[in-house]
C-alpha cells in the first residue's frame, strides 16, 4: 500500500493521486491572491509587507498541512478576508493599537477558539446565533471590503459636505481598479480557474508596462520573517491606555472570535457536505478534528506575524474538480511554502490591483442578504442594522454590536424574548458592557 493510500484512505474516497493533484492546484489558484492581498492590507498597520508575505505563505501551508494531516479534509487554510480587514482598519486604524499588540489580541481570541472547540461550546454559539444576523455578518463584512476596496483605489474619495463622493475616473488607479474587476467577474463566469489571481497579476502587469509600478524582479530567496515573528505584545495590550484596556479587549477579542466561529464552521460544514465527507461513517470524529485544525491555526499564524488563519472557501473549487481527501490540502500547503520564492512579484503589486479582488470576494459576500428574513420586521430589522453599521462606521465591531443588542431588544419589546437564544444574550450584553466601559 503506497503512502498516499495509508494516510488519506483514497480508495475509500473515490478518488486517486492525480485527481487530488488536480483539485488542489485548482484550490491553491483560488485562492493564492491572499498572498498579494493580505500583505497589501497588513501593511497599512506599518508591519513588514516582506515579513507579512512570508507569514502569510507560511500560516496558509502550515494550516492547510494540519487540515490534511489531522482531519484528512481537502480544505486549504489561509490568513481570512474580512478578518485582516478588521485587524488593519479596525482594532489598529480607529482603536489605535500598535500591530503588536493586536496581533497579541489574535493569539487571544485563538486561543479561545480553541477552547470553545475542545469542550463543544462552538456548535453550542453558532446553532444560538440567528441564521439573518450570521447572514448579515457576512454581508456587512463584504460592504466593509468594499468600501475599503473602492477607497484604497481611489474610485471613492473623502468630501467635506458629502464625505464621500467619485473620485477622477480620468486617473489610472481607478481606471486600472474597474478594469481588474471587470476582468475577474468576466473570468469569473467564463469558470477560469484562478481568475482573482489573473486580474491582479493583469494590473499589476499594466500598471508596470505604464511606469507606475517599477520591476522588482520574479523570484528570490523569501524576506526575512524577523521583523514580525514572535513580535506580539501580550504586556502591552494587557495594559493598553490603563482603563480603556479591558474594554478594547473585549471588543477586539469578542468580534474576532465571532468572525472566526462563524466564518470556518459555515465554510468547513459546507465544503465538506459538497464533498460528501458528512454522510462517512467517521464523520463527526473527523469534522471535530478539522474544528481544532482551524481554531490551532489561528494561534501559529499569530506567532508567524498574521491576522486570523481560517478555512478559505475558495476550498469548494477543489472539491468540484475531484478533491475528497487531505491530500488536497497537502498539495495547497506545499504550493504555499512554493510561493515564498515569488516575494520580489508581490512587492510590486500596487494597492489598485489588489482593490478588484477585495470588491469581488465583497460582491460574492453579498449574496448573504437574500438569506435574510425580510418579511419579519424583528429578523430584519437587527440584521440590515449589523449589516449597514459595518461600511458606515467603519467598523465590523459597530456592526456586530448593532446588530447582536438590537435583536435582543427588538424580540424583547415585542414579546418574542423566547425566541432569543441564550448565546444572543450574552454576546448582546457583552457588546453593551464594552461600551459602557468607554
Amino acid at each position: 500500500m503506497s503512502l498516499p493510500e495509508r494516510l488519506f484512505q483514497l480508495t475509500a474516497h473515490g478518488t486517486t493521486v492525480r485527481t487530488e493533484l488536480l483539485a488542489g492546484l485548482t484550490t491553491f489558484l483560488t485562492m493564492s491572491y491572499i498572498v498579494f492581498v493580505n500583505p497589501a492590507i497588513l501593511g497599512t498597520t506599518g508591519m513588514d509587507p516582506g515579513a507579512v508575505f512570508v507569514a502569510t505563505c507560511l500560516a496558509a501551508a502550515l494550516g492547510s498541512a494540519v487540515m490534511a494531516l489531522m482531519a484528512n479534509f481537502p480544505v486549504g487554510m489561509a490568513p481570512g478576508m474580512g478578518l485582516n480587514a478588521f485587524f488593519a482598519f479596525t482594532v489598529v486604524g480607529a482603536n489605535g493599537l500598535p500591530w503588536q499588540q493586536a496581533l497579541a489580541a489574535v493569539l487571544i481570541s485563538g486561543i479561545v477558539f480553541l477552547l470553545l472547540s475542545v469542550t463543544g461550546a462552538r456548535q453550542w454559539l453558532v446553532t444560538g446565533i440567528p441564521a439573518s444576523l450570521r447572514s448579515a455578518i457576512v454581508a456587512g463584512i463584504g460592504l466593509f471590503l468594499a468600501i475599503i476596496a473602492l477607497q484604497k483605489s481611489g474610485v471613492v474619495i473623502a468630501d467635506a459636505d458629502t464625505l464621500v463622493r467619485l473620485g477622477p475616473m480620468d486617473s489610472a488607479p481607478p481606471l486600472l481598479a474597474m478594469g481588474g474587476f471587470l476582468l475577474i467577474a468576466i473570468l469569473e463566469a467564463r469558470r477560469v480557474r484562478g481568475a482573482i489571481l489573473i486580474g491582479i497579476l493583469s494590473v499589476t502587469a499594466i500598471a508596470w508596462a505604464l511606469g507606475l509600478v517599477q520591476w522588482q524582479g520574479l523570484m528570490s530567496l523569501p524576506p526575512s520573517l524577523a521583523p514580525t515573528f514572535l513580535q506580539l505584545d501580550l504586556p502591552g495590550l494587557l495594559h493598553w491606555e490603563q482603563g480603556a484596556a479591558w474594554s478594547v479587549l473585549l471588543q477586539v477579542v469578542l468580534v474576532f472570535v465571532l468572525v472566526e466561529v462563524f466564518d470556518a464552521t459555515g465554510t468547513l460544514y459546507g465544503v465538506a457536505s459538497r464533498a460528501g465527507l458528512l454522510k462517512l461513517p467517521d464523520a463527526d470524529r473527523r469534522f471535530g478534528r478539522a474544528l481544532l485544525a482551524d481554531s490551532s491555526a489561528i494561534t501559529v499564524g499569530s506567532l508567524l506575524g498574521t491576522s486570523s488563519t481560517t478555512a478559505f472557501a475558495e476550498s469548494a473549487s477543489g472539491v468540484e474538480a475531484g478533491g475528497r481527501t487531505g491530500l488536497t490540502a497537502l498539495v495547497i500547503a506545499a504550493l504555499f511554502l512554493a510561493a515564498l520564492l515569488f516575494s520580489p512579484l508581490a512587492a510590486m503589486v500596487p494597492p489598485y490591483a489588489t482593490a478588484p479582488a477585495l470588491l469581488y470576494v465583497a460582491g460574492l459576500m453579498l449574496r448573504e442578504l437574500v438569506e435574510i428574513e425580510w418579511h419579519e420586521l424583528t429578523e430584519a430589522v437587527p440584521a440590515a442594522l449589523c449589516a449597514l453599521a459595518m461600511p458606515f462606521t467603519y467598523s465590523i465591531a459597530n456592526g456586530l454590536a448593532f446588530g447582536f443588542i438590537a435583536y435582543a431588544v427588538l424580540k424583547a419589546g415585542t414579546g418574542k424574548w423566547r425566541q432569543v437564544h441564550l448565546a444572543v444574550w450574552i454576546v448582546a450584553a457583552l457588546f453593551a458592557l464594552r461600551y459602557a466601559l468607554e
